[in-house]
């Protein structure tokens, strides 16, 4: 049998760091690998021939000779997803979706799809496998129960083109114990987390090491869910490690809390993790009480979030507005405080309910959802949503939503993070590890500092002089002023130019100075 699996493109977003890839990068065109698609591909009999075809790193070959072809999925590459089921069937390929929204709501592909595979793909994919080569293929399975990691084989990693990654995907466990209402990852794998066992996590870094590879991501829904089994895990990367000159650069999601224990932050930093992405989403108490989020009420947020830079750990966060007990006041509120935390990675997005949450159904029974539907045209960070606000109009939040990004990315913003993180920063990482071709001072200096004039070149020297007063590196510097202009980039290009397509205002000019394409 033939096997071919494709991951759609994704819409142009926050998280695609375009201007940085086609710029600064070099060799890297797209952040991370498609780590469940490697995992699928090993659930396979031994004796198919795998293909793995990225739509991010190359374009699709619809001629590609295949018995089956199966399409994976998120929520924001559903339309794109569909359109390459269809265009595989037209070609007379039997079509399989798959990934996370098929998880979610499998009902959304019936007619693009022979079949569909919802949940998790341990225990059902190697039945659809069975089941074709019987010619008895099923039109959908679904995973009811849980799924022993233990029972996770090593990925196929040696399928993908994993030198034209950010870095490399792999996971350690599955599930998240808190409630948080607008979160999806409790209604498709639990509040108990579940993990892999220490042998298998030894037997993905050998692959990985074995090809050359420096930059991972465990992509776990938290980190630190399953605290004991964590806790062993960094002991064990520790002497890994330790044992290999710390070949590997470190990176995850955890929750807040994790700022409590300090020999867990002493742990990752021994372990070389270099940066945590973190759920924030409020500065309002209300707001984070309303959602669920009680395990970022339980402390001072900038405390917290100073405590891990103290540990050497540079912090990446997500922020939300448009929570019920939000007025207009709260894209101030959200100003201030990413400023003040010196997150320059701050992904800044409108509430939306995705199908099948808790908030979900909560808005539907209210009937403030404007569309059913809608949710699958919305794209992370933009300037839309699914859901009617409660404390203000959806025109206004929308206008507070595009002058907080705009803010944000002004250069005096920029470096007033900075010099907030370096304060604490101790010990600062400098992130990834960078062959010599891809070494990106020049090309920052050519596409990133000089196209901004003499406001940008101000502001970026007071960052080295915070920077060399703290200690900092001068590649920290620049690759959080990347992450920074590649934000703007996309602020400009995407979401200031459709605001008022997108909330039926008139689009005003943000006070950003003319776009210069293709530099920021």
């Amino acid at each position: 049998m033939k096997l071919l699996l494709v991951n759609p493109r994704f819409p142009e977003s926050f998280w695609s760091f375009s201007w940085a890839f086609e710029r600064i990068a070099g060799t890297k065109t797209a952040l991370t690998t498609p780590l469940g698609l490697a995992t699928v591909a090993a659930l396979c009999p031994p004796n198919w021939d795998l293909t793995i075809m990225d739509e991010n790193i190359e374009p699709i070959d619809w001629d590609h000779q295949a018995d089956i072809v199966g399409v994976c999925g998120m929520a924001v590459q559903f339309q794109r997803q569909k359109e390459i089921l269809n265009g595989f069937r037209r070609k007379g390929r039997y079509v399989v979706a798959g990934g996370a929204y098929a998880s979610l709501c499998p009902e959304e592909y019936f007619g693009s799809a022979d079949t569909v595979i919802s949940g998790e793909a341990e225990y059902i994919w190697p039945q659809f496998c069975s089941d074709f080569e019987k010619g008895t293929p099923g039109k959908l399975y679904r995973q009811t129960g849980e799924v022993d990691l233990k029972h996770s084989p090593l990925p196929r990693f040696d399928l993908i083109k994993t030198d034209r990654y950010f870095n490399v995907g792999l996971q350690f466990s599955r599930g998240c114990p808190f409630l948080c209402e607008f979160c999806d990852i409790i209604v498709m794998f639990g509040r108990k987390p579940r993990t892999k066992s220490l042998d298998q996590i030894e037997q993905e870094l050998d692959s990985l090491r074995s090809l050359g590879i420096s930059n991972l991501f465990f992509v776990d829904d938290n980190f630190i869910g399953h605290l004991p089994q964590c806790k062993k895990l960094l002991g064990f990367l520790s002497e890994y490690q330790k044992k290999h000159n710390y070949r590997f650069i470190l990176g995850t999601e955890a929750s807040i809390n994790m700022a409590t224990d300090r020999n867990l932050l002493k742990l990752m930093r021994h372990a070389n993790f270099e940066w945590v992405f973190i759920g924030i989403e409020s500065p309002s108490r209300e707001a984070l009480l309303e959602t669920k989020k009680t395990q970022n009420t339980r402390d001072d947020l900038l405390t917290s979030l100073r405590t891990i830079y103290s540990f050497g750990l540079d912090i990446y966060a997500g922020f939300i507005v448009g929570f019920d007990a939000d007025d207009k006041t709260i894209f101030d509120r959200q100003y201030r405080f990413i400023v003040e935390s010196g997150i320059i990675l701050s992904a800044v997005g409108l509430l939306t309910a995705i199908p099948k949450t808790p908030l979900f159904e909560r808005l539907q029974k209210a009937n403030r959802l404007k569309s059913t539907s809608e949710f699958q045209t919305i794209r992370n960070n933009f300037a839309a949503t699914n859901l009617i606000p409660l404390r203000m109009t959806y025109d206004e939040m929308i206008e507070g939503f595009c002058n907080l990004q705009a803010r944000l990315s002004e250069e005096k913003a920029i470096y007033q993070r900075l010099f907030n993180k370096f304060r604490f920063l101790r010990n600062a990482p400098i992130p990834y590890h960078l062959s010599r071709k891809e070494i990106f001072a020049l090309r920052f200096l050519v596409y990133g500092l000089l196209p901004g004039g003499p406001k940008r070149w101000y502001y970026f020297v007071r960052s080295l002089f915070a920077a060399w007063n703290n200690s900092i590196k001068l590649p920290v510097v620049m690759f959080n002023w990347t992450y920074a202009l590649s934000f703007r980039q996309f602020l400009l290009k995407e979401i200031l130019p459709k605001k008022g397509a997108s909330s039926g205002v008139l689009a005003r000019k943000a006070p950003l100075g003319d776009p210069v394409f293709p530099e920021v």
